[in-house]
C-alpha cells in the first residue's frame, strides 16, 4: 500500500507534463500561423544547416505527426530534405578520379575548319585527315564536335553548297556585274546617271558598259549583246554573271547571255556580301573619286570614271589581292632612281614610281 500514493503522485505529474507540452506545442502553431500571415505568400529561404537540421528533427517526429502539426514546411519537403541528406552521404562525387578528358580545342578547330571547307567528307575522312596531322580523334568524338557547333553529317552538308565555295571553283569562268547612281550636275538641275559595270572576280579587271541617264530594256539588251561579242566583248570565256535582282536585268538580257554561253545567277534578295567583289569597287569608286568631285555633265562624268578605272588597273594597290597591282609594272634596273608622280584628276589620284634609266 505504500507504492500506491508514489505511483499516484507519478501520474499526477505525468499528465501536468503532457498538458504542459500540448500548450507548448499549441502556442508554437500559432506561431507559425502568425507568420504564415506576415509572409503574405512570400516564399522562405533556408540555409543548407536549416534544411539539415529540419530534416533530422522532421525524421524523428514522422510523416503522421507532422501533417497534424501546422508547419511552415509541407511534410514532404521535409522528407525530401532528409533523403537528400542520406544521398549526400554516400555522394562519391568529391573523391572520384576525373573521366576522359575533352578534346584539346585547338583539335575541335581542325574538325570544324575540315567539315567546313569540305561538304563531302564524313566522319572517317575527317579522322584520316586528322591522322596525317599527327592527331588521333575517334570518329564519334567527331561526331559529337560536329553536333555541338550545329554541323551537319557529310550527306546533308554536301547537298548545299556556299557561295564563297562556288566562287573560289570557278574563279576565271565567273564575273559580277551591278549598277550604281551618280548625280551630275548640268544646267538643268541635278540629272542622275547610272553606271553599269562588269568585273572579273578573278583578275578583278572592270569594264564600264555603259553610262546613261535613263536605262531602258532595249538598252540592256545591246549591253549585252557588246558584252558578247565574239571579238572584243567583256564575257568572252565566261561561264556565269552574278547579278542582283534589279528588274534591268530583264528575261531577254539573261536570254541573250545564255546563247553566248554565260549564265547569269541571279542573288537572293537583302544579299549584298554575295556579291561583295562588285560593292566594293562601288565603294572604291566613290569613295576615291566621285564622291571629291563636282560633275559637270555626263561628259565630265565619263572622264572621271575613264581616270579611276585606268587608275585602279594599273596604279592601285588591292587588299583582296595581297596589296599588289593589277598589272605587274615594268622592272627597271634603276632602282636608285628618282621616285616620280604621276597625277590624275588634278592629283586626286596619284601614283609613285621610279624613273626608267
Amino acid at each position: 500500500m505504500s507504492g500506491q500514493p508514489l505511483q499516484f503522485l507519478l501520474l499526477v505529474f505525468a499528465g501536468w507534463v503532457n498538458r504542459r507540452q500540448l500548450e507548448v506545442i499549441d502556442y508554437l502553431k500559432e506561431e507559425n500561423r502568425i507568420l504564415r500571415e506576415q509572409l503574405h505568400g512570400r516564399r522562405l529561404r533556408f540555409t543548407d544547416e536549416q534544411r539539415r537540421r529540419l530534416a533530422v528533427r522532421g525524421k524523428a517526429v514522422g510523416r503522421r505527426v507532422l501533417t497534424q502539426i501546422s508547419s511552415l514546411l509541407e511534410p514532404d519537403t521535409i522528407l525530401r530534405w532528409y533523403r537528400q541528406l542520406i544521398a549526400a552521404k554516400y555522394d562519391g562525387t568529391a573523391k572520384r578520379a576525373p573521366g576522359r578528358p575533352r578534346t584539346v580545342e585547338s583539335v575541335q578547330e581542325l574538325v570544324i575548319r575540315f567539315a567546313a571547307e569540305n561538304s563531302g567528307w564524313g566522319y572517317t575522312r575527317l579522322r584520316d585527315a586528322l591522322g596525317n596531322l599527327g592527331h588521333v580523334v575517334g570518329r564519334n568524338t567527331i561526331k559529337r564536335i560536329l553536333s555541338e557547333h550545329g554541323l551537319e553529317p557529310a550527306p546533308e552538308r554536301s547537298k548545299r553548297m556556299p557561295w564563297k565555295t562556288f566562287i573560289k571553283a570557278h574563279l576565271g569562268a565567273i564575273a559580277a556585274t551591278d549598277f550604281f547612281n551618280v548625280e551630275v550636275l548640268s544646267l538643268a538641275g541635278l540629272i542622275r546617271y547610272s553606271v553599269l559595270f562588269v568585273l572579273d572576280v578573278k583578275s578583278r579587271r572592270v569594264h564600264i558598259a555603259c553610262v546613261v541617264r535613263q536605262p531602258l530594256g532595249a538598252w540592256m539588251k545591246q549591253v549585252a549583246r557588246n558584252l558578247t561579242d565574239s571579238v572584243d566583248g567583256f564575257l568572252r570565256g565566261m561561264r556565269y554573271l552574278i547579278h542582283d535582282r534589279d528588274p534591268l536585268f530583264t528575261r531577254e538580257f539573261r536570254d541573250l547571255l545564255r546563247a553566248a554561253g554565260v549564265e547569269c545567277l541571279k542573288l537572293p534578295a537583302h544579299s549584298p556580301n554575295l556579291n561583295a567583289y562588285a560593292e566594293r569597287f562601288v565603294l572604291s569608286i566613290k569613295s576615291e573619286c566621285l564622291n571629291k568631285l563636282v560633275l559637270l555633265g555626263e561628259r565630265h562624268l565619263r572622264w572621271a570614271v575613264s581616270e579611276f578605272v585606268e587608275h585602279y588597273h594599273l596604279e592601285r594597290n588591292h587588299q583582296g589581292l595581297d596589296n599588289r597591282l593589277l598589272t605587274a609594272p615594268v622592272s627597271s634596273a634603276n632602282d636608285n632612281g628618282p621616285v616620280e608622280r604621276r597625277e590624275r584628276l588634278g592629283g586626286l589620284l596619284s601614283h609613285y614610281y621610279r624613273r626608267a634609266a
